[in-house]
């Protein structure tokens, strides 16, 4: 697959990889701009890789963590306030699951975004974050754990 096919396909999936992996919005689209561009430098060696989309994450992962170290991210006043948020409401349940996930530790936090929302492999999520697959398991098992008593189970009727 060439790059422009690729950025494409999955630049929309990326940044909302970044959103729930804990990056403001406004954010995330340099986040994820700055990470394809590293991809970009090196496009032979991501299509040459087992597993390409696991080595863009792998990028992308390691941008956020340099991001963070970079940038000041407080906020600045502001004498106009943006719009209200829409009457959708999955805007309120994406509300809810960003707010979980903001409590749960980053290492939990990754796994799980890695794993359930960009949806790779206990393998591919392994190579992304640098560490051993048995890691990746034991820490979605903990995750999981520590996130089910923070999301509300629906009614069931």
């Amino acid at each position: 697959m060439d790059f422009t096919a690729y950025v494409a396909e999955r630049r929309p999936r990326l940044v909302r990889t970044a959103v729930l992996l804990g990056c403001p919005p406004a954010d995330a689209e340099d986040v994820v701009q700055s990470a394809l561009l590293r991809c970009y430098r090196s496009w032979r060696r991501v299509t040459a890789a087992d597993r390409p989309d696991a080595y863009v994450h792998r990028v992308l992962v390691t941008t956020l963590y340099d991001a963070r170290q970079r940038r000041w991210n407080g906020e600045l006043p502001t004498a106009e306030l943006p719009d209200g948020p829409a009457a959708d409401p999955r805007w309120a349940e994406g509300i809810a699951v960003r707010r979980a996930l903001a409590a749960l530790s980053p290492e939990h936090r990754e796994v799980l975004v890695l794993r359930f929302w960009a949806d790779l492999s206990e393998r591919d999520t392994a190579v992304a974050l640098g560490v051993a697959p048995g890691t990746v398991k034991s820490r979605t098992s903990r995750a999981l754990a520590a996130l089910a008593p923070l999301v509300e189970a629906p009614d069931v009727r």
